[in-house]
C-alpha cells in the first residue's frame, strides 16, 4: 500500500473514531439526563425499551470503536491492507467499503461457511 493510501485511511479511520466518540458520549450524557417522570406504565415501558435498544446500540458502536483503534494500530505497525490469516493483500475496494477489515474475501467467505456449518449443529 503507497503512504497516500495508508494516510488516506488513518485519516477516514480516525474522523469515523471520532465521530462515533463523539455520539456516544452525547447519548451517554442524554441516557443519563433523562429523568422524565411517567406516570402511565406503557410510557415507562416505552421508555425502557427505547433505552434498551440504545443501549445495544451503543455496544456495537464500542465494538466498532475498537475495531478502528485496532485498524490504526495495524496502520502504525505496518500491517494494516493483509489478511491476518493468509497474509495476501486485502483489496483495496474491501477496504473502502470496510476500513476495520482483517480478512480478505475468500479468507472471510470461508470463515463464514464454517461458522454457518457449526451453527447447524
Amino acid at each position: 500500500m503507497t503512504p497516500e493510501k495508508e494516510d488516506y485511511f488513518r485519516k477516514l479511520l480516525r474522523g469515523r473514531l471520532q465521530a462515533l466518540l463523539t455520539e456516544a458520549g452525547a447519548e451517554i450524557h442524554k441516557l443519563t439526563d433523562d429523568k422524565e417522570n411517567l406516570a402511565d406504565v406503557i410510557d415507562v415501558a416505552t421508555e425502557e425499551s427505547n433505552r434498551e435498544f440504545t443501549l445495544r446500540l451503543r455496544d456495537r458502536e464500542r465494538v466498532l470503536i475498537h475495531k478502528i483503534q485496532a485498524a490504526l494500530q495495524r496502520l502504525e505497525d505496518g500491517e494494516y491492507g493483509y489478511c491476518i490469516n493468509c497474509g495476501d493483500d486485502i483489496p483495496e475496494k474491501r477496504l473502502m467499503a470496510r476500513p476495520v477489515a482483517t480478512h480478505c474475501i475468500d479468507c472471510k467467505t470461508e470463515a463464514e461457511q464454517l461458522e454457518r456449518r457449526t451453527r447447524r449443529y
